[in-house]
């Protein structure tokens, strides 16, 4: 099994949702979230922002701003990661700073707290 994280803009939500359960995965987590990539930030000033300088967080400017977006979390057989992952991508890529990022993660056991029922038959 893998967990799938695929951090994505927020206006992307319902074309991703619709495309995920077009590919047969029905199930899965969205969380609002916020955050942001590297961008063109001199890492010194981010440092110096951090520690309270406000010469440092005046040079941030919008830079240094955190974007609302969704992260979807969803837990699937090995074999179903591919394809998930290039749907995903499909959806959310706009060649711009900002599409987001997917990670993928071994996950070592999943229980369905209802039945106990534990690893593949859980996420079925």
């Amino acid at each position: 099994m893998k967990e799938v994280i695929a951090v994505v803009r927020m206006e992307k939500m319902n074309r991703t949702k619709k495309a995920l359960t077009e590919a047969g995965v029905d199930a899965f987590f969205a969380h609002e979230c916020q955050g942001r990539g590297k961008g063109f930030v001199n890492p010194k000033v981010l440092e110096g922002a951090g520690e309270g300088f406000e010469e440092a967080a005046a040079l941030l400017g919008e830079k240094g701003k955190l974007y609302p977006k969704r992260m979807i979390t969803v837990v699937l057989p090995d074999d179903e990661v591919d394809d998930v992952v290039k749907t995903i991508i499909e959806v959310n890529r706009t060649g711009k700073p900002g599409d987001g990022k997917i990670f993928v993660l071994p996950v070592a056991d999943a229980v369905r707290v209802r039945t106990a029922e534990r690893g593949a038959k859980s996420i079925a």
